[in-house]
């Protein structure tokens, strides 16, 4: 019985060889679509891990310490202590954000002051030029970021004079642990010898000052219950343990979500490659008719017929897998260069078991799951139809129809959740992907609909030819309205997103609005600073004073009491964050009232009215009438949540969580902000240096340049996002020459009737560009229109913002993707009218 078997298995694989060995053409275009699917996910998810891995191998050089302590204002006592019992501060530092200036080239510089003392960092190095830099800098110099001594054309040896204080710079500096790329492209480094920083002056009320304090870990000493033990105290005491394990956890957080899109759109152009298989399955076993009905009446069963094909879909699944993670691998090596500086860590790539699991698993998993559907019709072809020339389409089992769309459906939802984590988010993925292959199907079958019952009869033999085309039976109209208009729809939706974003940041700029932000002004300079804008032919657009403080109570409860219970749901920002707080008499244009009522003057008295954001609100848990009340340097001052506002942050613009009426604050100390517009970069330049020179402790932010920074990083990031939005693009092309390639039977017989009837091979290829044409910009012009419909309600529920879509979608990509597929299926089909129609008659006869 045993032997009978595996005869049979052996006789199965000889049959499946053979058959695919003579339709290997077909084959090769569905493995095809399969291999590009499989890259595109292996090499996200497989460069995804990569990332994460080497953040948390080089942590603690991104650190710089095995574990730092930190507080925005000087420790007190009790820090003090515990600092002791682990053994003492290794180094130490203090950083804030200064005007730089140069006094060499007048230049002058927004820049991020680090003093540092002690032997930072421990892990990782100081990159510099010239390398003797590291040591020299400690004896009385400066290290200065390696683009601003480009830009400003600096030379070792210049100066850099930060408030009352001049440094020789001693080299550039290429990397220092605890800058960030992106920050750093706001705000460079600048690093300095600790002694130094309070000569600068630049420490004054109002500046944002941290403190930070480095540590290398004792024999033995265990970072998670460390973080245990002694971060709970320190929270308490204002203060914060960050070990190199949590840096890791942070900086995979930052890229996480980056990650798990790109898992997504690499894994719907794998189902784009899988709608390719099962539909081109459908006209293969099609074709295969007559063949599984003679097998069926030399003694094949049922099954055999069927395993037959089985076998061959899931040998092209394990060989697509193979070669798609291969493919995939190589793919990888394109991410760092495409992300460059956005990535925290330089990243390593190999090749790892997983990914070659995940590639092989995928592969057959999912030619598998869409082939069953077109494979069931095996099942109940009769032995009959090898006599009949009429072919029948006898029902499936419903049962077993449900089953395997069942099975899709969950392992769609099964494998988005393993990607992205989150039940609700994989359940709105499916959803969405559900609903856009539904729209797209709708589309297809009513566009096949209404062309056949509004058909034009009155137009001319080829465009009437070219159209039947279009619903006849075999037609391609589905699967390719489906390929092309979501990856059409992928692509479009980047532009409209990426567009949207940078839309949000320049409104502003095109409104005549500022485009400069004065900060840290003391309160005697104001007028002194108003002086000198308005000297170099500029206006003051806003004088905003600022005033900080802590929250002290919250609904009757102190902060301590607060901090201590652990069922406690308030945000620890708001216990611990030192707010910077305005106050004025109405509302600006990034604000909308949601609840209570504006007030906008006020006098002192019990209960102060205050509007509050609503981000405030909900990690604060307050609401209209809750009394909270303030630490103002000292002073307790009670008020009451009078209204709540909806804040844009995005804006680039002075924002506040707290708003006082006026009437209240203006005895308080204060400093302030002012904001003005350039018209160019040479005025915008010539004011900062003003500016840094009368008034040293003023930070300055060009919005310009911010806008710009903003836009080179969507940039980059735009540039992975179509890189792998135009894979769904190449399989749709893979899908659309494996459907052409499957119908060339069909369309070679039809070819040969129309030439035997006096067609000429001109009139019959206007007819299959016809056909072409209207399937692109259909499905072009789906995509495109679902990727406005999509962006729009991204905008309406995620940036809360007005959608104006880009034309580069309207105007590049649906004219480009029809083309694209107009040539593909003229080229392809040029075989059709190659072939005599003698020869193809006698070869359908035989």
């Amino acid at each position: 019985m045993e032997k009978e078997n595996k005869a049979g298995f052996l006789w199965l694989l000889k049959m499946a060889w053979r058959d695919g060995k003579a339709s290997y053409g077909k084959l090769l275009l569905f493995v095809f679509s399969i291999i590009l699917g499989v890259a595109a996910v292996v090499s996200v998810h497989s460069f995804s891990s990569l990332l994460k891995e080497n953040i948390a191998s080089q942590s603690k050089a991104l650190l710089g310490a095995d574990y730092v302590i930190e507080s925005d204002k000087p420790v007190n006592d009790k820090v003090r202590g515990i600092m002791d019992s682990l053994g003492g501060a290794d180094a130490r530092e203090i950083n804030f954000l200064s005007m730089a200036a140069f006094p060499g080239n007048k230049g002058a510089k927004l820049m991020e002051v680090r003093g540092v003392e002690g032997g930072f960092p421990f892990y990782g190095d100081l990159e510099t030029s010239p390398l003797s830099a590291v040591d020299e800098f400690r004896e009385d110099k400066a290290l200065v970021d390696a683009t601003t001594m480009l830009q400003l054309n600096l030379k070792v040896g210049d100066s850099i004079k930060l408030g009352a204080v001049t440094l020789p710079i001693a080299g550039t500096l290429e990397t220092v642990p605890g800058s960030t790329s992106v920050f750093g492209a706001i705000a460079p480094p600048v690093l300095v010898p600790f002694r130094y920083i309070d000569s600068t002056g630049l420490v004054q009320t109002g500046s944002r000052i941290e403190y930070k304090y480095y540590f290398k870990a004792k024999d033995g000493q265990d970072m998670a219950v460390l973080s245990k033990e002694v971060e709970p105290v320190l929270d308490l005491e204002e203060a914060d343990l960050d070990t190199h394990l949590s840096e890791a956890r942070r900086m995979g957080r930052r890229y996480e979500n980056f990650g798990k899109f790109l898992n997504l759109v690499g894994f719907i152009a794998l189902l784009l490659g899988c709608v390719g298989i099962a539909s081109g399955m459908g006209i293969y076993v099609q074709m295969k008719i007559k063949s599984i009905a003679v097998l069926k009446c030399l003694g094949a069963s049922k099954r055999q017929s069927y395993l037959i094909f089985f076998i061959q879909i899931a040998g092209m699944g394990i060989i697509g897998g193979l070669l798609g993670t291969t493919f995939g691998y190589l793919l990888q090596q394109l991410f760092p260069i495409l992300l460059g500086d956005l990535l925290p860590v330089d990243v390593a790539v190999t090749f790892s078991f997983q990914s070659f699991l995940l590639g092989l698993s995928l592969g057959l998993a999912m030619s598998v799951l869409f082939a069953l559907y077109p494979l069931m019709r095996t099942l109940y072809v009769s032995p009959l139809q090898a006599l009949r020339v009429v072919q029948e389409n006898p029902p499936r089992s419903r049962k077993a129809t449900t089953a395997v769309g069942l099975g899709i459906v969950l392992f769609v939802f099964g494998f988005s959740l393993w990607l992205l984590k989150d039940v609700v988010r994989s359940l709105f993925f499916v959803g969405g992907l559900l609903v856009v292959f539904l729209v797209l199907t709708a589309v297809a079958r009513f566009f096949m609909a209404m062309l056949k019952k509004l058909f034009p009869h009155s137009w001319g033999f080829i465009a009437r030819q070219g159209l039947r085309n279009l619903f006849r039976p075999q037609n391609q109209t589905l699967v390719l309205v489906l390929s092309i208009g979501i990856g059409t729809f992928l692509i479009s939706t980047l532009y409209f997103t990426k567009d949207m974003l940078l839309e949000k940041a320049a409104i502003e700029d095109r409104a005549n609005s500022a485009n400069m932000i004065l900060m840290d002004i003391q309160n005697p300079q104001m007028s002194a600073v108003s002086q000198t804008i308005e000297a170099s032919g500029l206006s003051v657009i806003d004088r905003i004073p600022i005033v900080t403080m802590r929250v002290e109570t919250l609904n009757g409860r102190h902060v301590e009491d607060i901090r201590k219970d652990s069922t406690s749901q308030v945000g620890r920002w708001i216990l611990n964050h030192e707010f910077r707080v305005t106050y004025r008499d109405s509302l600006i244009g990034s604000e909308r009232l949601l609840e209570g009522e504006w007030v906008g003057q006020a006098d002192l008295g019990s209960d102060i009215p205050i509007s509050v954001s609503s981000d405030f609100a909900n990690m604060a848990k307050v609401a209209i009438g809750d009394p909270v009340s303030f630490n103002v340097q000292g002073r307790i001052m009670d008020t009451e949540v009078a209204s709540i506002r909806e804040v844009d942050w995005t804006r680039l613009q002075p924002n506040f969580s707290i708003v006082f009426p006026s009437g209240i604050l203006e005895n308080a100390p204060q400093f302030g902000v002012m904001t003005t517009r350039t018209e160019n970069d040479n005025s915008s330049a010539q004011l900062q240096q003003k500016l840094v020179r009368e008034f040293p402790n003023v930070s300055i932010l060009d919005l310009k340049r911010i806008l710009n920074l903003l836009e080179d990083i969507l940039g980059k990031i735009g540039w992975v996002i179509n890189f792998m939005a135009f894979f769904s693009i190449f399989v749709g092309i893979a899908v659309l020459m494996g459907a052409i390639y499957s119908s060339k039977h069909q369309r070679v017989k039809q070819g040969a009737l129309l030439r035997t009837l006096g067609a000429q091979s001109a009139q019959i290829l206007k007819m299959i560009a016809i056909e072409y044409a209207v399937l692109g910009f259909l499905g072009a012009f789906m995509g495109v229109l679902l990727a406005v419909l999509g962006s729009s309600l991204l905008a309406y529920t995620l940036f809360d913002s007005a959608f104006a879509p880009s034309w580069i979608p309207f105007f590049v990509i649906l004219p480009a993707i029809t083309l694209l597929v107009f040539v593909l299926g003229v080229v392809n089909s040029l075989s059709i009218v190659r072939n005599s129609p003698l020869s193809v008659l006698k070869k359908e006869k035989e």
